[in-house]
């Protein structure tokens, strides 16, 4: 029995089309060290195979599935069976390497398919029938914690200098005890390769290291080697994203990439905005961190002051900064005033302003730039007062408008 086909009719008829009359097809990487840690949930499964792309594409139409050459050139098409897609990858090796791409050939050779990849846990193979094949030691790698390159560390990087980072982040999620000495000897050597990546690439690299659980011990190493200010584009102000961390762990918050890269790497519009270029962010990402580089809500405000601080910036930028501003106050993380500076933000109504400009017209004001302006005073003026909704306190405030 395979545990990682069970209940998933797709992979069977996928494995089924490849694993046979003379081809080979396994499971591999990241589904199967997962499940041999015991991490459920992983959606996404890679198989490995013997059959070139064409035969791949043959199989899957003679079993009725829907072949997508997703990246036929590097041996890969993308097999939906049953609504779900997997990315199926002919055996490979790598023949010519520039530390960002590979040049590579088909083959069937199991063992040099594992040696190609990066580390002895991700080059785990499991078969139709349920067998963990390990052809790199990753099994012990695995079940110990321990992030390990495969063959030579040096030249593993400098096939693709990306795996400097993907060291760190699979430290951070799946390590135990201390960075692999040699892996990270050779990280520090080769740090420079990292100029020749692509911004995106490592942008999509450190979102997710940024949320793997062993993170805030994994920056300060990268900041020790001196590995953190070439990714960032500066050094990182760790102490407040381990707070960050802290925090979102006692109150219960569901890690959030973007709110600790904040905290990571903005102190100001300028950083928000060179991070922006640097890591080829989203533009609802760049908004949030160059939102955070302003004032914040504190504990010290009166209610009517905070709740006219989250009427004019919304829930998420209040929450951005109020969040990052506790991080950075030094209070401790159970203290009163900054858990009820949250709730609020939570839990109150945001209210709608009940004015509009047909109140106005009524009053006689005509269409153009003196009824936009006595709608900006009125609503000011409603926010300063507390959002009254009574007809009295409402009449004031479209009289003081009009003035």
């Amino acid at each position: 029995m395979n545990p990682l086909v069970d209940g998933r009719p797709g992979l069977k008829r996928v494995l089924d089309a490849l694993d046979r009359d003379g081809e080979e097809a396994r499971i591999v990487g990241g589904a199967v060290r997962d499940w041999l840690v015991g991490r459920q949930g992983r959606s996404d499964i890679d198989i490995a195979t013997t059959a070139v792309p064409e035969e791949v594409i043959r199989r899957a139409k003679a079993a009725g599935l829907k072949p997508v050459p997703t990246g036929v050139e590097h041996g890969t098409v993308t097999v939906v069976a049953n609504g779900e897609p997997f990315e199926v990858t002919t055996l490979r090796e790598d023949v010519e390497t520039d530390g960002r791409h590979a040049k590579v050939v088909f083959g069937r050779d199991w063992t040099h398919d594992a040696a190609r990849r990066d580390f002895t846990m991700n080059a785990l193979y499991l078969t139709r029938t349920g067998e963990l094949v390990d052809l790199v030691d990753g099994e012990a790698d695995a079940r110990a914690g321990h992030v390990r390159f495969i063959g030579d560390a040096d030249t593993r990087i400098r096939e693709d200098y990306l795996r400097i980072l993907r060291l760190f982040r699979f430290h951070a999620a799946f390590g135990r005890g201390p960075l692999d000495a040699e892996a990270l000897a050779a990280a520090i050597r080769n740090r420079d390769g990292l100029a020749q990546l692509s911004r995106e690439r490592i942008r999509n690299e450190l979102m997710k290291l940024l949320v793997a659980p062993r993170v805030a011990e994994t920056l300060a190493q990268m900041q020790a080697a001196d590995l953190l200010a070439p990714v960032l584009g500066g050094q990182g102000d760790v102490a407040t994203f381990s707070r960050l961390i802290e925090i979102e762990s006692v109150l219960g918050r569901t890690p959030d990439a973007v709110l600790r890269l904040g905290a990571l790497a903005v102190r100001d519009e300028n950083e928000a905005k060179a991070l922006r270029t640097s890591l080829r962010l989203s533009n609802s990402e760049a908004d949030r961190l160059l939102a955070l580089a302003g004032p914040a809500a504190t504990p010290g405000m009166c209610e009517k002051g905070q709740k006219a601080f989250l009427y004019r910036f919304g829930r998420q930028k209040f929450e951005d900064r109020a969040l990052i501003a506790f991080a950075r106050s030094g209070a401790a993380l159970d203290d009163e005033g900054w858990r009820a500076l949250l709730d609020l933000s939570a839990d109150w109504p945001i209210p709608t302003f009940p004015l509009s400009a047909a109140d106005f017209l009524k009053r006689g004001l005509t269409p153009g730039p003196a009824l936009g302006k006595a709608l900006k005073a009125a609503k000011e003026a409603w926010v300063e007062a507390g959002f009254p909704t009574d007809t009295a306190a409402l009449d004031a405030i479209k009289s003081g408008a009009i003035g």
